[in-house]
């Protein structure tokens, strides 16, 4: 009897810190988007793909820089060194997204950066990162 309440209460304690503990990042995803909206021209909640991994992150754009941050995670580069500018309905691995987000992947020097958001979103992104191909040709979007 003993074991049981101990092993509930084991259960019950880590949800409540999984629970907290989710509720903090997107607490801490809203702070970054709001210190970022001061000097970005543009900035979103979105989910960066990497392999299986889906991370939410405030994606931003400056006039020079492109962001993605989370709690975990502060990157960034240089707009000067994205090589293709892409909008899809699908991740690189062939995986649909879910209906109402598009993939906005960018690609520089040989590697992928892939952020999901919804669809209204990538709308404002096109209108300030326009899809372009290696060479600086315009890029059918999907």
């Amino acid at each position: 009897m003993l074991a049981t309440v101990t092993v509930v209460g084991i259960v019950v304690l880590a949800v409540l810190i999984w629970f907290f503990l989710r509720t903090r990042s997107k607490d801490l995803l809203v702070e970054l988007m709001e210190k970022r909206k001061a000097s970005c021209r543009l900035v979103s909640r979105a989910e960066y793909v990497e392999g299986l991994h889906h991370m939410p992150v405030a994606l931003a754009i400056s006039d020079q820089n492109l962001y993605y941050e989370n709690s975990d995670m502060q990157a960034s580069f240089e707009l000067s060194r994205i090589d293709e500018i892409e909008y899809d309905d699908e991740l690189t691995t062939g995986r649909s997204v879910p209906p109402g987000t598009q993939v906005l992947r960018l690609r520089s020097h040989g590697s992928t950066f892939e952020f999901v958001m919804p669809g209204a979103e990538i709308a404002r992104w096109k209108a300030i990162l326009p899809p372009r191909r290696s060479g600086g040709q315009a890029a059918a979007t999907a």
